[in-house]
């Protein structure tokens, strides 16, 4: 084909119209296919998640990385420094005894860290709606302006009255001894506290792992500073008291450590042996809620009365499941169309908006046929003359069709407004007039007029004829298609 030599020749694009669609909305705008997500990844409370959903921990975790770096330096020291002489000159038991308590506290502090405390699920909207429809009607009040300030319920726990809150965030009247973190905004069934050293809420479903990591972990910092004090008295009695401290520096800085902080650890591990004895949770012992003695009036209705058998529920009962499924996947909601390159969503928020964006785009598609069939095919190609494309016992391009009227497309039976039937009558003859025209072949197909050279003479006048025919034919039948699907819509 000769390089083109010709004037610029402009560009002639058409949009198809897609008659297969069941709706009109299908056809510019494909549905898009919602990926599956999991529930932790739309967890509305203020919580991090890890390992695709199955560590769950509070968002500040500073204090924790701090716990963690206090326990593996002041272990790795004591192993290191400590160990080596204790197990030469006293036992090697010391060295074991020391890791079997290093690798229990590691453990449940990872266990009560990552695990989910308890957490309630929070209310559907449909739930919410109900509950709020029912709290309304037992307060008398059929008006959603007016709201009554506390909003409780009362239940008897053997033979105690209980108060049930109602939490304005979750929506959701709280079981007994459930609690709302501000931490995490979640609702912690049998809430205790929050421990920013674990990096985690404590409640029902870690609480026995924090008593054993908290009780461990005193066994494990009295242990190392009662052997490092050892370690420094033995060395001292061979070289003296200074040179025992430049031959282990380490031991100084173990036996600072721990002298600081078993006291509190102590003190926090016999605090929660007596909540474990009586039955009682932290929060409920800081608000004063129940007595210890069971002739009071508020007495506790959730201790057994016996020691052994209050430390046997917390410790040795059934871990109850979790009830958020923070693993579990969300049922997709329907598919939402993807947004045109203007940014106009195609659905509206109700069913009547989405009915009259319906309506709207099937007028706009009825327009956009009509000045697309109204369009001359080949409206930016040079006219040929009818001596250059002179085929005999047809008529030329130059002559003008007597049975197709370009600029009027044929309307359907269903939507007589957009025709008169005088025209309806007059195009459908054409199939008949030109049955004559035969299809082309890929061999027999002209090359794109633009590509041509400006002056040359078109090889396959035949070929170009036919084409514009049949084209022509073609055009008006897909508008006839497409106008008739958009009408039954």
């Amino acid at each position: 084909m000769p390089p083109g030599g010709g004037g610029p020749m402009k560009d002639c694009e058409y949009s198809q119209i897609s008659t297969h669609s069941s709706s009109p909305m299908e056809s510019p705008h494909k549905k898009k296919k919602i990926a599956a997500r999991r529930k932790w990844e739309v967890f509305p409370g203020r919580n991090k998640f890890f390992c695709n959903g199955r560590i769950m921990m509070a968002r500040q975790t500073g204090v924790f990385y701090l716990t963690l770096i206090l326990i593996l330096v002041t272990s790795g020291l004591f192993f290191a420094f400590d160990c080596p002489y204790l197990a030469v000159n006293i036992t090697p038991a010391i060295p074991v005894v020391g890791g079997v308590l290093f690798f229990f506290v590691m453990g449940t502090l990872l266990r009560t860290s990552f695990s989910d405390p308890g957490v309630l699920p929070r209310a559907t909207p449909d739930e919410a709606a109900d509950l709020e429809r029912e709290i309304d009607i037992a307060n008398g009040t059929s008006s959603g302006g007016y709201r009554p300030p506390p909003r409780t319920k009362e239940v008897i726990i053997n033979g105690q009255t209980v108060k049930l809150k109602y939490c304005f965030t979750c929506k959701i009247f709280r079981p007994p001894r459930a609690s709302h973190c501000s931490l995490c905004d979640n609702c912690v069934e049998r809430f205790d506290h929050h421990c920013p050293w674990v990096g985690n809420c404590v409640g029902k479903r870690n609480y026995r792992f924090f008593y054993m990591f908290i009780l461990s972990l005193s066994f494990l910092t009295v242990f190392i500073f009662a052997f490092v004090i050892t370690h420094v008295i033995l060395r001292s009695q061979q070289t003296g008291f200074l040179n025992a401290l430049k031959d282990s520096p380490a031991s100084v800085l173990e036996a600072v450590v721990c002298f600081f902080s078993v006291w509190s650890i102590v003190g926090l591990s016999g605090f929660h042996t007596y909540l474990i004895s009586s039955n009682q949770t932290t929060n409920e012992d800081i608000k004063g809620s129940w007595s210890n003695k069971r002739g009071k009036e508020n007495y506790n209705p959730y201790s057994y009365g016996n020691i052994i058998t209050n430390c046997c529920a917390a410790l040795c009962g059934p871990i109850s499941p979790s009830l958020i499924d923070r693993r579990g996947y969300i049922q997709p909601d329907t598919p939402q169309p993807v947004a045109p390159p203007n940014g106009i969503t195609m659905y509206g928020a109700t069913h009547s908006q989405s009915n009259m964006c319906d309506q709207d785009q099937c007028i706009q598609s009825t327009k956009f046929v009509l000045q697309a069939a109204a369009t001359p095919l080949l409206q930016s190609e040079p006219s040929l003359t009818s001596d250059e494309l002179h085929l005999p016992g047809k008529p030329s391009l130059g002559t003008p069709c007597a049975g197709l009227t370009l600029g009027q497309p044929t309307p359907p039976s269903s939507m007589p407004n957009l025709s008169s039937e005088a025209a309806l009558t007059d195009i459908m003859p054409l199939k008949e007039e030109h049955g004559g025209h035969q299809f082309l072949t890929p061999e027999e197909a002209p090359s794109p007029p633009r590509m041509l050279a400006a002056g040359s003479p078109i090889p396959h006048s035949r070929t170009v004829h036919v084409l514009g025919l049949a084209s022509q034919d073609s055009l008006h039948e897909d508008s006839v298609r497409g106008l008739v699907k958009l009408s039954s819509v």
